[in-house]
């Protein structure tokens, strides 16, 4: 390998974005943002780097692992690269906006980096864009979030949606309402991982009717609804089934086509959630699309809201299309050009004489060139 190919080359899970791809992730992430501001939410662009005290602090500490750090050359102390915008909003909320109305609707969109992909997101460098309603705990937050996800997904061009629902703090509260000692839950928690149905039944002692129960209510939402209200839960774990099947009234009211599933013992990837949350799939595309769900600030506020995940969202939208260019030959007046590119024209201008401006159009990557004023395509009897 040459020198120069030696300096081209970038770690793993990194990448360079190129024609027509960058122009296509911009305009995908300018539609998902587009569909936020519509529903009121106000844009915020936190930082890419903080002090490691405020960004791992809280809930964040669920991202410490992920999280690059490095030295800070004037302060010397450690700082850390995002690894998640979500915390970072929510410290916005609590501090800068700590005296906004509530609730308090904030949407972003940037990049964050990661210590090390996963098997289905080998990427370590991509593009979130989501949003935060901060100060309520109504279920028409929850609704209003996972409605959004989907709206703003199927603006940008992805179709057939699910979302799955999950409620990673039901198990806990069971396994404390049965007074279950911290070795039983911790092999209870590692059987509904792998979701072994005879594991959980020789581990879970007095909760294993049911915790077997809840593994087998998971599936489709009418299906797994009827199956959960059936169940004698607890009374924390009651309230959590009330909460889920008030916010899924509210999502077929205004969604009644949206797949929707639900996997009540389901807690990996949901790290610092304190109630429902979800994610939201594309069938026949692989990766989740983003996820969601209920936490705490670090003021202690009840907030909710969703990442959507760029690289796995462009992987379910129409590819970019060749767009038109015009080629402009040498020499075309500057007032020229400015009325075409009035007109909606990319133009190209030459920067040197040609002997053949179709020929450098051509080569330039032009669909059209200028001819006598006007707009030619290259395929119009050019050589």
């Amino acid at each position: 390998m040459n020198e120069a190919a030696k300096k081209a080359l970038l770690p793993d899970g990194l990448r360079d974005v190129l024609p027509p791809h960058a122009a296509h992730e911009a305009a995908v992430v300018a539609g998902l943002v587009a569909a936020f501001t519509a529903r009121g939410y106000q844009r915020v662009a936190p930082p890419l780097v903080e002090f490691e005290d405020s960004l791992l602090d809280g809930a964040g500490q669920a991202m410490a692992t992920a999280t690059f750090r490095l030295m800070d050359p004037v302060s010397q102390r450690m700082m850390g690269v995002r690894a998640d915008m979500t915390l970072q909003v929510a410290r916005i909320a609590g501090t800068r906006l700590a005296k906004a109305a509530r609730p308090l609707r904030l949407a972003y969109a940037g990049t964050v980096l990661r210590v090390k992909g996963t098997q289905l997101r080998p990427e370590r460098q991509f593009v979130q864009a989501g949003v935060e309603i901060v100060g309520s705990e109504a279920a028409a937050a929850d609704a209003e979030i996972i409605l959004l996800a989907a709206d703003a997904l199927q603006a940008v061009g992805v179709k057939r949606l699910s979302v799955d629902i999950n409620l990673p703090t039901l198990v806990p509260a069971l396994c404390r309402a049965l007074k279950l000692d911290g070795e039983t839950q911790s092999a209870v928690r590692s059987a509904l991982d792998r979701k072994d149905a005879a594991e959980v039944a020789a581990v879970g002692g007095a909760a294993s009717g049911l915790l077997g129960a809840l593994l087998r209510a998971a599936g489709p939402i009418d299906r797994a609804l009827k199956a959960l209200l059936a169940l004698d839960l607890p009374e924390e774990a009651a309230a959590e089934r009330t909460h889920l099947e008030e916010v899924v009234r509210l999502v077929w009211a205004a969604a009644p086509d949206l797949m929707l599933t639900v996997d009540p013992v389901e807690h990996r990837g949901f790290e610092y959630q304190t109630g429902l949350s979800f994610t939201v799939f594309a069938r026949g595309v692989r990766g989740e699309m983003g996820r969601g769900g209920r936490y705490h600030t670090g003021r202690g506020e009840a907030a909710t809201g969703f990442s959507l995940f760029l690289d796995s969202v462009l992987r379910a939208v129409p590819a970019p299309a060749d767009g038109e260019r015009l080629y402009l030959p040498h020499g075309t007046l500057p007032e020229q050009g400015e009325t075409l590119r009035n007109q909606g024209w990319v133009t190209v201008a030459g920067l040197e004489p040609e002997s053949d401006a179709a020929a450098e159009a051509r080569r330039l990557g032009c669909s059209h060139v200028l001819r006598d004023g006007t707009a030619a395509g290259l395929d119009a009897g050019d050589s």
